[in-house]
């Protein structure tokens, strides 16, 4: 099972959600993939992504990108779980704290608040320290322009690293990766 968490203001619409949907149901792997909207609230997030894990019958593998690589690196530290973490928010209570007021959800339109409490929300979910490295892949573009990818490289020594140059916040070479994530995960020989 793949739970797939997109990033802040992003959706299930994204286009790395959509790819590695399709690449799974290419594979006949569909009925394997979850990558629900996530509520702004960190603690709904982490609730729904929970109910998530809850309901597999085999330790899922967490997918997530930016915001997502955050709360999927919280996840993998409260249940044991492996975790592929794309251009991830590493320091996301302090880089989303200039995002507080009104923001709009990329592929929907909709207008929502992003709050002081939220970005608490946030650094109240932080792990102290990253355990148990080989369950981490990191995946990170040098040319990330919302993201400094070193932040993340120092955040996860002794994880399997995937340091591309160039790119951007996107991880523009993410359909490269689909089997070899699938792979990782367990769902692919």
């Amino acid at each position: 099972m793949i739970i797939y968490l997109h990033g802040f203001r992003s959706g299930p619409q994204s286009w790395k959600s959509r790819s590695l949907k399709a690449r799974m149901d290419q594979l006949g792997l569909g009925d394997a993939f979850w990558g629900g909207q996530l509520p702004v609230s960190a603690h709904e997030a982490m609730a729904l992504a929970e109910a998530q894990i809850a309901r597999c019958s085999t330790p899922p593998t967490l997918v997530g990108s930016s915001l997502g690589g955050y709360y999927a690196t919280c996840l993998a530290e409260r249940h044991g779980l492996k975790a592929v973490l794309v251009n991830p928010a590493v320091l996301a209570p302090l880089s989303l704290s200039a995002y507080i007021g009104t923001q709009t959800h990329m592929y929907t339109g909709e207008a929502f608040d992003f709050t002081l409490d939220h970005v608490e929300q946030l650094r109240a979910i932080e792990p102290a320290a990253i355990t148990l490295p080989e369950r981490y892949w990191l995946m990170v573009e040098t040319g990330d322009e919302v993201l400094d990818y070193r932040h993340a490289v120092a955040r996860y020594p002794g994880a399997r690293q995937t340091v591309l140059p160039g790119g951007d916040h996107s991880f523009t070479q993410w359909d490269k990766y689909l089997d070899l994530i699938l792979q990782f995960a367990g769902l692919l020989k």
